[in-house]
């Protein structure tokens, strides 16, 4: 995936190929999406409750961690989840069930940290709603869909959109003008909108929104060793590197602990290279944790990954589980 035009979520004048494409694009996705509404296409449903966890923007806003935590309370609360996910950026198009020990080129970055996170079967299929199908068939009872909230072949029983609480929607325009996969009233109709405040982000969730923090863990070697409190690294320079959808708020993150942060952004989904980590000083690197299990293999001895888990509120929890339950009457497919 290419870096984050700046014309997204700044002030720079968006490209006149970009306001050419923009109507076009629109009307593509007006059609599906009518088609859809219309049941000229139709969904596939596994028969069992599907939850669908997406956003109306490209590029990252949290939803990993996001679906980290509804994995877990999902178990918590004595469902038996399953994720589905399409894998993007990972290597073959055969469906896949995705184990810790699968590599991240044959699964893709954020299955195989999910999968490495929760313990729960994971399965990668560009096809997501014969991904759900293989996952009830493993024993799975709900089915949480790692992004595809714009994936209408599988028809779903609950959305929760994440929005970025820094930069929300942007300029507000469809792709290529803007970063909105559909319109912004298309969230209007999610069950739930998370908005990601990040690690000690300002801001407050507005009406009908949920505010999510994302609470930083202790800092995990890639080569084996025991985990080491964040703090240990104050003071210090580091390399900080970051191929996600904004590499600011990892960076921001270290700065806040008064680490003092070399920065090396990627584009989102980055295929790491040996020579990506060649740094010539030989300082501490931290990377996020979606981009270390790209890089355990080659990285420099000092590399750490730092997790984190999304924090949201309680009342959030009981009216999601709340909400499930209803569901757990069969369904046919």
């Amino acid at each position: 995936m290419a870096r984050t035009p700046r014309h997204w979520y700044g002030d720079a004048p968006v490209p006149l190929a970009a306001r050419v494409l923009e109507p076009l694009y629109a009307a593509l996705t007006r059609l599906r999406g009518g088609l859809y509404r219309r049941r000229l296409l139709h969904g596939r449903h596994p028969g069992v409750p599907v939850v669908v966890i997406g956003n109306v923007t490209a590029g990252g806003t949290g939803k990993t961690p996001m679906t980290v935590a509804v994995v877990e309370r999902l178990r918590d609360a004595g469902w038996s989840p399953g994720v589905a996910s399409r894998g993007y950026g990972r290597r073959g198009k055969a469906p896949l069930w995705v184990e810790a020990g699968t590599s991240a080129v044959e699964a893709g970055d954020e299955p195989l940290l999910i999968a490495r996170r929760t313990g729960v079967p994971v399965r990668v299929d560009r096809d997501r709603a014969a991904a759900a199908r293989a996952l009830v068939a493993a024993g799975c009872d709900v089915i949480v869909c790692d992004d595809g909230l714009q994936h209408y072949r599988l028809a779903r029983d609950i959305e929760i959109e994440v929005v970025d609480g820094r930069r929300r929607y942007g300029n507000g325009r469809l792709l290529p003008a803007g970063p909105l996969r559909e319109p912004a009233e298309r969230a209007s109709r999610c069950d739930f909108r998370v908005v990601n405040f990040g690690d000690g982000g300002q801001g407050e969730a507005g009406f009908g929104e949920w505010p999510m923090r994302l609470a930083v863990r202790d800092a995990m070697p890639l080569q084996g060793r025991r985990a080491r409190p964040l703090t240990i690294f104050t003071g210090q320079r580091v390399h900080a590197v970051a191929g996600i959808g904004d590499p600011a708020r990892f960076f921001d993150t270290l700065k806040a602990r008064g680490i003092a942060v070399i920065p090396h952004a990627f584009p989102d989904h980055h295929a790491f290279q040996p020579a990506d980590l060649a740094f010539t000083s030989p300082l501490p690197v931290l990377m996020t944790e979606k981009d270390a299990v790209k890089c355990v293999a080659f990285a420099p001895e000092h590399s750490y990954a730092v997790p984190v888990s999304a924090e949201l509120p309680e009342a959030f929890w009981t009216a999601f589980i709340d909400r499930l339950d209803r569901l757990r009457r069969p369904r046919t497919p």
